[in-house]
């Protein structure tokens, strides 16, 4: 008998707006939904940047692939007394990190380039500079897609490593029960048996976001109960919502 969903924990930090997907589902569904990091950031010092040969003036372009690269960037040029030049252009993943870039510039005045999630979909745009050198800040952690394609092109372009991904302390958890762990990084699955090594899945439903996420979780003797993104599922919030309609009814 498969058990009924009352309490999520997502391994994420909480988010910041009211108009959040997981408040809708949680209302909607009459759930309990924590939020706890499994993993955080802690960014690179000056010092370790200065270690990496990296001189921010070398670079006419920056790379950006998520918010945290973005912050980073932004935190050492500060810290390293590099006065951004207005003619900078940004070469973002996504809208979500194009649009969080205004944080930092006045956007109407800079030059950036957006993508669909994909670093394919900004081929063209890296051709038209193709003679330019570009920026990637990045984490410690990194696949190769970015990198691969970069090269594809013969961009002349450096990698900086600007923070590192640290697994959380969750000791705190260890006698606390959810009916659903949802993941979103294959350094969160980690996280989970670093901090508790005896982990036994028994009643409990793993949700994974990701290709990566979800190999990890069955590398690791998880069974992946709720996979995203799907064609019927494009994001986690409606993968759980239509795990939890299913299981609940009734």
């Amino acid at each position: 008998m498969i058990m009924k969903v009352k309490t999520i924990l997502v391994s994420q930090p909480e988010p910041s707006s009211d108009k959040s997907p997981y408040k809708r589902l949680k209302e909607k569904l009459r759930l309990t939904i924590d939020f706890r990091p499994f993993i955080h950031v802690e960014g690179a010092s000056a010092k370790e940047v200065r270690q990496q040969k990296i001189d921010f003036n070398n670079f006419d372009n920056v790379v950006l692939t998520s918010r945290n690269a973005v912050d980073n960037y932004f935190r050492l040029c500060k810290e390293m007394r590099y006065s951004v030049p207005d003619s900078t252009k940004y070469f973002c993943l996504s809208e979500a990190v194009a649009y969080y870039l205004q944080k930092y510039v006045v956007y109407r005045k800079r030059k950036v380039y957006v993508g669909e999630g994909n670093i394919k979909d900004l081929e063209n745009v890296f051709k038209k500079f193709e003679k330019d050198r570009f920026l990637f800040p990045t984490s410690d952690l990194l696949m190769s897609v970015v990198p691969d394609f970069l090269n594809e092109l013969n961009l002349n372009w450096r990698r900086a490593i600007l923070y590192r991904t640290v697994l959380s302390d969750l000791s705190d958890l260890r006698d606390v029960y959810y009916d659903v762990l949802a993941f979103f990084s294959p350094s969160g699955i980690e996280s989970l048996f670093k901090n508790f090594p005896d982990f036994q899945q028994k009643n409990t439903r793993i949700a994974a976001y990701g290709k990566t996420t979800i190999k990890a979780a069955e590398d690791a003797g998880l069974e992946v109960q709720i996979k995203a993104p799907t064609p019927e599922s494009p994001s986690m919030t409606m993968a759980l919502e239509k795990y939890v309609i299913k299981v609940n009814k009734g």
